[in-house]
Order: structure tokens, then C-alpha cells, then sequence
């Protein structure tokens, strides 16, 4: 049975920072993604903000791994020549009712750390002559990113330290065993593969993938839900220059204005469900959906202007009557198992925290080895 030091579980663009990270840390790394390709799953379906840390609990690990998680992907992107722009982003009230969240907001990113500017009914129209709303906030550390460019970024850094990458080969089980874990895999070849550090940061599949692990404790996995959302998007041109976005609802951000950076505007995403298991299916039926909530705060969208663009699916660990849940970093402290670190409910922010993530994985790996070592000594 070959034997190697560390396995990451998942290459997803979070999987992909914490192999960079470990490999640069002199740790031989081996990334195992069940799919064809890296960042083919939440990855690749999501908005590509760089979010800045305004909407989450003060402390969280959401909050402090976003703005932490901000500076070093701006930072990232323009020293590797990830394409990105700090484009600024307007969080808007579109009637007066709204006006007390919009508050709560301001004062939430103020203990946040998040610079945000308050912005009267007369400004917005100045910066976005299409959007009516009565007042706002802008926020200019908010931007957008190429998200595959970010992935092969940080893939080549990872291979380049020394990280190897290997697709086609989802993890089916692990056990635990004295001197690391065994893991079993499917795909056209299957085999087991002995590693010291075991990193799951499976996404969609991670508390699936727990509850395989025998010798796991399983009241240390947290339940799963998936939360599905559409995006559509708008034809012609874009009347836009920012990223608009109403106020957020239960389970999301609200439908918002996203701009790639070609200038492409799409609207997402919704919560249109919570299914079983993970399915990308577009609906039909949410145009309706998506013209009134979007012409609250641009009235002007013509008829016929939405076209079905793509779904993603979150993994949360709180359903659709709780509140949003937090990061889940659960490593060896939480769990009593050696060597293992598991990544539960990483939605967004979670490409904005990336390497903020990456960082945190191995603190609790070198943590908990130096914890060894003291005990040992």
C-alpha cells in the first residue's frame, strides 16, 4: 500500500489553496478530486465576487476569514496576474422599510473593519442612473476575479512545491488507524492509499465523506442541506457600472447585479430550493420571480431581457427556518482524531477567504502537532 504525507480531499478552488499552502510549508501533498477537472462544482458556479466582509457576524469565522481573506487575494491576484477589479459594489434600500437593515449593516462592517461610504437617494442615481432606491452604502474593497484563472493559479503553485493532482478519483471511505488514516477510493481503479494528514474539504460531499471515515466520532458531523440557487442573464447591454445588491434575504444575498470582467451583467442568485442531493437542473417558471424582484430596484428592465443562465448549489450546515450558519474548521482539538482537519458549510465568502482558509487549516495541523510534541517531550 503506498504511503503519503498529506492527502487534501477535493479540488475545489478551497482545496486547491490549502495543497499550495501545505505544499509551501514543505508538506508532500496529494490532491484527490472525484470529478474530471478541478473547480468543476461550486467552484465554477458561483458570482466571482471578492466579497468584503460586511454582512457576516461580528467574529465569525465568516467575517474575520473574508476580510483577512480579501486583502490576501487582492494581493495574490495582482502578483500571479489573476485578472480581477476592484469594482465596487452598492448594497441599496429600495423603499423606506428597509431603511433600519440597511443601518444594521453600516454598523455591522464598521465593527467588521469594512470601509463603507453612506450614499444618499441623489448619489446612487449619480453612480447608477438605472437604479431607484432610497439610500445605500458603497462598498469599494468589493470586486470581481477570474475564478479559474485564480484555480490554475494556485494549482501551479501547488504542483510547483511539489503537490500532485489527481482527478477521476472520489474518495469512497477512510478508516483510522495508529499511524494515519487509510483511505479507499472508486473510479475505473480503485485502491488505498495510507496518509499521515488528511485534509477533507470535500464541498458538497464533505459530511458524506465524514460519515464514511470509520473510528470518526459521528455526532462531530454536522447535518447537510443544499441550498440551490439560478442566475439570469441580462441581454444587450448593461446598464450598470457597480455591482448592485437589494437587501439580502433569509438564505442569501438577494437577487443581485453581478458584472464579469467583460462586462457580461447577470442576476443571482435565488434560493429556489433545498433539494436532497445536489442537482444542477435549470427550473422553469422563475422569470416571473426574478422581473419583480429585480425591478424594485430597476424598474426599467424590459420584457424579454432575461435569459437562463446557471445554478449553483451551497453546502450549509443550517436549513431553510435557521439562521445562516458559520464556517465549520474542524480540526484535530474538536474531534480527538490525529491528523485530521474536516471543512464543513464552506459557501460564500468562501472563494474571498480562500487562502484565509488555507491559513487556518494549517494552523490547526501545526498546532496540533506541536501540541504532540510537548506532550511527547
Amino acid at each position: 500500500m503506498e504511503t503519503v504525507d498529506t492527502v487534501v480531499i477535493g479540488a475545489g478552488v478551497v482545496g486547491l489553496a490549502v495543497a499550495r499552502q501545505l505544499a509551501l510549508a514543505g508538506h508532500e501533498v496529494l490532491i484527490l478530486e472525484a470529478e474530471a477537472s478541478f473547480g468543476t462544482q461550486t467552484s465554477a458556479r458561483n458570482s466571482e465576487v471578492i466579497h468584503s466582509g460586511l454582512y457576516y457576524p461580528t467574529g465569525s469565522l465568516k467575517a474575520r476569514l473574508c476580510v483577512r481573506g480579501k486583502d490576501l487575494l487582492y494581493r495574490y491576484c495582482a502578483e500571479r496576474g489573476v485578472a480581477h477589479r476592484r469594482i465596487g459594489k452598492l448594497l441599496i434600500a429600495a423603499e423606506e422599510a428597509e431603511l433600519p437593515a440597511l443601518a444594521g449593516y453600516e454598523r455591522r462592517a464598521a465593527a467588521n473593519g469594512v470601509p463603507l461610504q453612506p450614499l444618499t437617494a441623489a448619489e446612487i442615481r449619480r453612480l447608477e442612473p438605472a437604479v431607484r432606491a432610497v439610500a445605500g452604502l458603497y462598498s469599494q474593497t468589493t470586486g470581481i476575479l477570474d475564478s479559474h484563472g485564480l484555480m490554475l493559479a494556485l494549482l501551479g503553485d501547488a504542483e510547483q512545491a511539489g503537490a500532485t493532482l489527481v482527478t477521476h478519483t472520489p474518495v469512497t471511505g477512510a478508516r483510522i488507524e495508529p499511524d494515519g488514516m487509510v483511505l479507499s477510493t472508486g473510479g475505473d481503479e480503485p485502491f488505498e492509499l495510507r496518509c499521515r494528514w488528511l485534509v477533507n474539504e470535500a464541498g458538497l460531499r464533505a459530511q458524506e465523506l465524514a460519515r464514511r471515515i470509520i473510528g470518526f466520532p459521528a455526532e462531530a458531523v454536522p447535518p447537510t442541506f443544499y441550498a440551490k440557487g439560478h442566475y439570469f442573464t441580462l441581454s444587450g447591454h448593461a446598464p450598470f457600472r457597480h455591482l448592485v445588491y437589494p437587501m439580502p434575504d433569509h438564505a442569501g444575498l438577494g437577487i443581485h447585479v453581478t458584472l464579469d470582467l467583460g462586462g457580461q451583467c447577470k442576476f443571482g442568485p435565488d434560493v429556489s430550493g433545498w433539494p436532497a442531493t445536489p442537482d444542477y437542473a435549470f427550473e422553469s417558471g422563475l422569470e416571473g420571480k426574478f422581473y419583480r424582484a429585480i425591478r424594485r430596484y430597476y424598474p426599467d428592465l424590459p420584457d424579454g431581457a432575461l435569459q437562463p443562465g446557471y445554478t449553483g448549489i451551497r453546502p450549509k450546515v443550517t436549513g431553510p427556518t435557521e439562521a445562516a450558519g458559520d464556517f465549520i474548521i474542524q480540526g484535530p482539538a474538536a474531534h480527538g482524531v490525529a491528523g485530521l482537519v474536516n471543512l464543513f458549510g464552506i459557501e460564500s465568502p468562501g472563494l474571498t477567504a480562500c487562502l484565509a482558509l488555507a491559513e487556518q487549516v494549517l494552523a490547526e495541523l501545526a498546532g496540533y502537532t506541536n501540541s504532540q510534541q510537548v506532550l511527547s517531550e
